[in-house]
């Protein structure tokens, strides 16, 4: 008799990349999609009643996450639920049942150094200029916001209650379509409706189109048992580096419009809640290393992304 083929349960699959996963060519024949409706990952009792017919061999994606960043610096509570207490709910069952996890993690867990200038009486290091590598070396992670906090006690949470669950880290992700809320689909509604924008040039990450990114999940949850991923933490990111400026600008010259419309700013001229990051690029070596697909670099991904007439804005 043939073995029976393995269940990937996708958590949060109403989102962001949860969408891009379900809308994947390569998405497996056995998925099982749970939403907010489904399951409050920050209620263990929720999660052992969604997951009551978890089976040994299955495969958890959990891609549910408090990503309000700036909002999170004032609900430290909630953030902290979803994205701590949530992971090491997934995790305690994904263990008892003898499943993988699959956690989707983010840049923020990582200094970074604030962009912009520092407040009175505090000193910062310059900018870091090289990636992060997908090591947990306690003197890079050293998140400089709520929102980075509670995604780090997140990962060392899940991995507590599962040594196998696996930590994907990725940043900056969109999906692009014209009526999208992430940055890109912004960009292209400003381009459209204002003759010149402004943007900041002085924080640098790693762009991350969510189809990319959804097919790499899919490539890494098929490698079921593969010491080389199990338990492994993995950067997944669309390759090269650029700023939200560099980023706005190949938005414009995707649509066709005249790049030199967008126009450099710093960080202190749109203070925000949270601090944001002034370098926080991602080392995907590990994930090519551990013999996983790199992705595209994130200019090719970027135009396919204002080339896709299908992308769903969910």
């Amino acid at each position: 008799m043939a073995a029976k083929e393995c269940t990937v349960w996708i958590v949060g699959a109403g989102g962001q990349l949860g969408t891009a996963l379900l809308d994947s060519e390569h998405k497996p024949s056995h998925v099982r999609a749970l939403t907010s409706r489904d399951v409050d990952i920050s209620d263990a009792e929720s999660v052992a009643r969604a997951f009551a017919d978890l089976a040994a061999g299955d495969v958890v994606v959990n891609c549910a996450a408090y990503t309000n960043v700036d909002a999170a610096e004032s609900d430290r509570e909630r953030a902290a639920a979803v994205n701590a207490s949530g992971p090491a709910n997934l995790a305690t069952q994904t263990a008892r049942g003898g499943a993988w996890l699959i956690h989707i993690s983010t840049d923020y867990v990582f200094g970074g150094a604030a962009a912009g200038s520092p407040r009175e009486g505090e000193a910062r290091p310059a900018p870091r200029t090289t990636p992060y590598e997908a090591t947990m070396v306690e003197d890079d992670l050293a998140p400089e916001t709520v929102y980075g906090a509670t995604k780090l006690e997140g990962e060392r949470a899940a991995r507590a209650a599962d040594p196998t669950a696996t930590i994907v880290r990725t940043a900056w992700v969109y999906t692009g379509g014209r009526e999208s809320p992430d940055f890109v689909g912004t960009m292209r509604r400003l381009e459209a409706s204002r003759d010149t924008i402004t943007v900041v040039d002085d924080q640098t990450g790693s762009p991350t189109y969510a189809r990319d990114l959804a097919d790499g999940v899919w490539e890494l949850a098929s490698r079921v048992g593969d010491d080389a991923v199990t338990g492994a933490v993995l950067h997944a990111t669309n390759s090269g580096a650029a700023t939200w400026f560099d980023v706005a600008q190949a938005v414009f010259e995707g649509v066709g419009a005249d790049p030199s419309r967008v126009s450099p700013v710093t960080t202190d001229e749109f203070p925000r809640p949270a601090p944001r990051p002034a370098y926080s690029v991602l080392d995907a070596s590990a994930w090519a290393d551990a013999g996983l697909t790199p992705l595209r670099g994130w200019r090719d991904a970027l135009g396919a992304a204002i080339a896709e007439p299908d992308v769903r804005n969910e």
